[in-house]
């Protein structure tokens, strides 16, 4: 993609030198509104175990929807600042994950029991699967460093990201939050989503401490 400027703030590709920062917007999207989110549940670890993990399985040599390469990065005076990610789920959707997972577990040296275990944890997402159209172009991963906030850095990043996957050929956008994150469905919303479908599950509330997800969708 052409890297496009505007006074000090560049979007740009990720770059495996963003590998770290992409593991924080991982881990940080994830918890979206809450203390604890899907890799906090699977690794159950330090948040420095947890951040070594994502940075494992955002640099494999797989590629899945957690791959750095799949994201954009906004850069503030050559620090990364905001991140999110885009893909079609066909792709690089959730059996490419577990190619990826599988990767990152061994090269850490984590057993089968470890990570059957982590997917008893965190597995209860999969409880409020979202279902997407064929071949919907689908946002993920989305977070803002707490300093670069309120910049507008995500609204040119979904721009940005909205026009990678017309230029793929995509006619419609998904995106996806946890019930009770307000501020994001507002973000996202103001962005020309609209909300389509929610999934909630007991199960999911207990491990999460949330009712469930929604699905917001706009043509694009």
């Amino acid at each position: 993609m052409a890297t496009t400027t505007t006074g000090q703030i560049k979007i740009v590709a990720a770059r495996e030198e963003h590998v770290p920062f992409v593991a924080w917007v991982q881990l940080t999207a994830a918890r979206s509104h809450l203390p604890r989110g899907t890799w906090d549940l699977y690794i159950d670890g330090t948040e420095q175990e947890t951040l070594g993990f994502l940075e494992t399985l955002a640099a494999t040599e797989a590629r899945h929807f957690a791959h750095y390469t799949n994201f954009i990065v906004a850069e503030v005076d050559g620090r990364p600042a905001a991140g999110l990610s885009g893909y079609f789920e066909d792709e690089l959707g959730m059996g490419a994950l577990t190619v990826g997972m599988d990767e990152a577990n061994r090269a850490l040296s984590r057993s089968t029991d470890e990570n059957q275990a982590g997917w008893e944890r965190a597995g209860s997402i999969t409880l409020c699967n979202i279902q997407h159209v064929p071949r919907a172009w689908i946002v993920e991963w989305v977070a803002t460093a707490a300093e670069f906030r309120r910049r507008g850095l995500v609204d040119r990043l979904m721009a940005e990201m909205l026009e990678i996957g017309r230029g793929k050929g995509a006619t419609t956008a998904d995106i996806g939050v946890l019930i009770g994150n307000d501020p994001a469905q507002r973000a996202y919303e103001k962005a020309g989503f609209a909300v389509v479908d929610e999934k909630r599950h007991p199960e999911f509330e207990a491990a999460y401490g949330c009712p469930g997800v929604r699905l917001l969708r706009r043509s694009i």
